[in-house]
């Protein structure tokens, strides 16, 4: 599976600080899967300016796609 294709799994995602100040990304997934992920704050930024520019090309992709019917 890659990163453009479309899942069924669900999950759970908490973003918050560690009492070791790191910023931690916990996700928790069906099938008792869970994963912490810690980083220090300046990749939490670098990775808060990827998702930013994600959400904009996939803005970008859906104001080129049709148009859903109300």
């Amino acid at each position: 599976m890659g990163i453009d294709k479309q899942s069924d799994i669900a999950a759970n995602i908490q973003i918050g600080p560690t009492d070791h100040g790191m910023v931690r990304i916990y996700i928790e997934a069906e099938g008792g899967i869970e994963l912490p992920l810690d980083f220090d704050p300046e990749e939490a930024d670098e990775i808060a300016e990827e998702l930013r520019a994600a959400a904009e090309a996939a803005r970008a992709m859906g104001d080129k796609g049709p148009k859903k019917k109300r």
